[in-house]
């Protein structure tokens, strides 16, 4: 379902060099030690495995045309199924782009970053952290816990062992990886089953150590007349909590952001939520597509997207549809003319994948009644939360010392 892989990339380097760099993702494997039941991959197999040819193929060519990837900076981004699996290959191939990078001193040799959404699984083991303390300072690492055990189980169980959950297998692993990423984050995700332990999973999360939770609904078209309401009661519930106990001066959740519910300038906001066609992914057969979610093994029921493969480059024509993405070219009128329209996200390739015809013009609103629902708690949050602070006369306090992951801005 969700596109956890590719947010999750997004959420972790959003610090760094936001807006500037180029995202280059490797598929390098689509098997997984997990069959998570919100997964968007719907193709995983243990076949497809990027070979180091392949991949070195793709960096030749990205490394020799700096015309076409002319980004100061860049992500080099590694997914699966689990990239760990994979780790002999990503040291190898990070080992290359490295010494490419030094020998053609290019300017990303000192501007990029290595990244990598993990299950976790594998996060202690001995090659793992070698490769971790061989390229740390070029590293952003997240890992997927999905809140309490009870809530983490229900969806992430591993493969062919439905009634086995990995969050015990997921979650000793948490200090050692905050150890060695203090500020880092996790992406939960929501479907109708859990709606119920939204509350209490983001309220561990905080517990465990995890100081921003960023969490979201799946895109799918998968809810239920009364999601909505439920939902809405979980995050007044978590609202409450977070206020009360003054969790909103160390942690965040970024179902609270204090822009989102506005309406958008038709001009100035008329932008793709989305980057595909501005990043760029490689599979196991050296094809290149504009974003993981428009390969085979992520699409229900379309064909992959092409853009062009390691042998031939990019084709410009399969590509610029893509560039001129916009919100208005692909929103319906009513969501043109929404007024709580600031927040609202949408997945590229869901929009295709979901889409009457074979077309990225299509946008998909599968999820308008659970944003409206969060707008809602949204505003209660914020009165409430402003509120507080001018009783307590602590709101010029506040606004001086928001941390980073608690800015307006999102």
């Amino acid at each position: 379902m969700e596109n956890k892989a590719s947010d999750l990339t997004a959420m972790l380097t959003k610090d760094w060099q936001s807006g500037a760099a180029k995202n280059i993702t490797f598929i390098v494997t689509k098997d997984c030690q997990l069959a998570c039941k919100y997964c968007y991959l719907v193709g995983k197999n243990e076949k497809e495995r990027m070979s180091f040819e392949t991949a070195k193929k793709a960096i030749d060519y990205i490394l020799s045309n700096r015309t076409l990837f002319h980004q100061p900076a860049v992500i080099w981004d590694f997914i699966g199924g689990e990239p760990f699996l994979e780790i002999n290959l990503i040291e190898k191939i990070c080992d290359y782009i490295t010494a490419e990078l030094y020998r053609l001193n290019h300017p990303w040799f000192t501007n990029h970053m290595f990244s990598f959404s993990t299950n976790g699984i594998n996060y202690d083991s001995p090659k793992v952290q070698n490769y971790i303390n061989k390229y740390y300072h070029h590293l952003s690492i997240g890992i997927t816990i999905d809140g309490t055990k009870r809530k983490h189980d229900l969806n992430r169980i591993w493969k062919g062992e439905e009634e086995r959950g990995s969050y015990v297998d997921v979650v000793k692993n948490i200090p050692l990886w905050l150890k060695q990423f203090p500020g880092a984050s996790t992406k939960v995700t929501i479907s109708t089953a859990d709606i119920p332990y939204i509350y209490e999973s983001v309220i561990h999360l905080f517990s465990l150590g995890i100081h921003e939770v960023n969490i979201n609904v799946v895109f799918e078209n998968v809810w239920y007349p009364s999601d909505d309401i439920r939902f809405e009661e979980q995050l007044m519930k978590l609202a409450d909590t977070i206020i009360d106990d003054n969790l909103y001066i160390d942690n965040a959740c970024s179902f609270f952001k204090e822009d989102i519910g506005k309406p958008l300038d038709p001009v100035e906001d008329n932008h793709n939520w989305c980057g595909a066609g501005k990043m760029l992914s490689i599979d196991a057969a050296g094809n290149f597509y504009p974003c993981t979610r428009f390969a085979a093994y992520s699409l229900r029921e379309k064909k992959p997207i092409i853009i062009g493969n390691v042998r031939d480059g990019i084709d410009q024509n399969k590509l610029r549809p893509f560039l001129t993405l916009d919100r208005t070219t692909q929103s319906p009128q009513k969501c043109i003319d929404c007024e709580i329209a600031s927040g609202c996200a949408w997945c590229q390739g869901e929009n295709y994948d979901a889409a009457e015809t074979d077309t990225i013009y299509q946008r998909s609103t599968a999820i308008c009644k659970m944003h409206k629902a969060r707008v809602r708690a949204n505003n209660y949050y914020w009165n409430k939360l402003f509120r507080k602070l001018e009783l307590e006369g602590k709101r010029e306090e506040f606004e001086l010392n928001r941390p980073k992951h608690q800015s307006p801005i999102c």
